[in-house]
């Protein structure tokens, strides 16, 4: 954590939802910065210590937070100060469809009043969403993308590190998803991930010597999110006009 983060509660559909939300350095020093969209991280298995201060899902949070966007990084139920219990991804997903439309309205971030007086509040309704998960985080953030989809607010991309493939049971994604495996992955082997990307002619960007949890890799995964930005149109740019 750090003096970027911030530790907020909102009502969830079993209770209270526990939350990191992370700022982009310039909103530090300069509250009418325009950010370039909003990103929203899901955490690994609760019932093998994932948490929202994963250090995957933290460095995911930190890599949009360079691009521009606002992170936000939810407890799944029964996770730190989050309400409930495990529910095998069915609850969890409609815990983060309701995140997603948290973060799309405006009054939903008025009310914080670390954000209060920063104007890009105002245009979260109109802001980019971008969906990203860590492991069985990747797993519900792929249902979240097609429910997103179905309900004709699609997300702007999907990003999946260490890919729950042959594990869970993945929905289809978009052709321009970000896959990021490591290649030593003990936990969810590459060979799995790559059986079930071909049919759909995805690509998978190997990092060379990671392990399930990165170790010593993480700047990898920054590396390939903030990379795969670069060259991308900046609502920013237009709106700065």
């Amino acid at each position: 954590m750090n003096s970027r983060t911030k530790i907020i509660h909102i009502d969830g559909i079993v209770g209270s939802i526990e939350m990191s939300i992370d700022l982009p350095d310039e909103l530090k020093n300069d509250p009418t910065f325009v950010i370039r969209g909003l990103a929203l991280v899901a955490h690994p298995h609760p019932l093998m210590g994932g948490t929202m201060d994963n250090k995957v899902a933290a460095t995911m949070a930190r890599a949009f937070n360079q691009l521009g966007f606002v992170s936000v990084r939810p407890n799944f139920r029964g996770v730190g100060g989050t309400a409930g219990v495990h529910d095998d991804g069915v609850g969890e997903l409609e815990d983060l469809l309701h995140i997603a439309e948290w973060m799309r309205i405006p009054s939903s971030w008025a009310v914080l009043e670390t954000t209060a007086n920063q104007s890009w509040g105002a245009s979260v309704n109109v802001l980019p969403l971008v969906v990203s998960g860590f492991s069985f985080g990747s797993f519900v953030g792929s249902h979240l993308v097609q429910r997103l989809i179905d309900l004709g607010r699609p997300a702007e991309r999907l990003v999946m590190v260490g890919s729950a493939a042959g594990k869970w049971t993945l929905a289809p994604v978009p052709a321009d998803t970000i896959l990021i495996h490591g290649e030593l992955d003990e936990t969810i082997p590459l060979i799995d991930v790559l059986d079930w990307a071909r049919p759909q002619e995805l690509t998978v960007q190997v990092v060379p010597g990671a392990d399930h949890f990165f170790h010593r890799r993480l700047h990898c995964i920054r590396n390939i999110i903030t990379g795969a930005w670069l060259g991308m149109p900046d609502h920013r740019k237009q709106s700065l006009r």
